[in-house]
């Protein structure tokens, strides 16, 4: 690569590969803590309201996507093009996508139905909280409206948090 095709120092490069790693592990790491222990019987209800949240929170994520458009990085800096999107899921919640990647994380502990899962789930909550913090950081220094957003609108759960 050369020096002008990398990520400018601060980018959040490392936000993007802790998240990848936690998704990983979320969907594809061990879900108990002895490997032979398992639910004989999952809940049945549990297991179907999973599905059902796991999908909500998965139209969450891509609707908020695609409200970003040609703003939309993997990278929490935002582009130096970048606008402030406060329209569609965006007025509800500052971190659309971050919400409904929590939401499906919540639908997936639901349907694993394992305390392990959910320790999962609680450490992307946790994560999320961690890099929405630096993304703010640098949305104030980008855009000077962003103060008042916050001040409006949740930042991760809407009408909560």
């Amino acid at each position: 690569m050369t020096p002008q095709a990398q990520e400018p120092k601060g980018s959040g490069i490392g936000f993007v590969v802790v998240q990848a790693v936690l998704l990983g592990i979320l969907f594809f790491g061990p879900s108990h803590f002895n490997s032979g222990a398992g639910i004989a019987q999952p809940n049945s209800l549990l297991l179907w309201l999973g599905y059902g949240t796991f999908i909500f929170g998965t139209a969450i994520a891509l609707i908020a996507a695609f409200h970003l458009g040609k703003n939309l990085t993997p990278l929490p800096r935002p582009k130096d093009n970048a606008e402030l999107i406060q329209r569609g899921l965006y007025r509800l919640v500052r971190h659309p996508i971050y919400f409904g990647v929590i939401v499906l994380s919540f639908g997936w502990g639901l349907i694993q139905q394992s305390i392990l899962v959910w320790l999962y789930v609680l450490t992307i909550i946790i994560f999320f909280d961690i890099k929405s913090r630096k993304e703010e950081q640098w949305l104030v220094e980008r855009f000077s409206s962003y103060t008042d957003y916050q001040g409006r609108v949740s930042k991760l759960i809407p009408w909560v948090y």
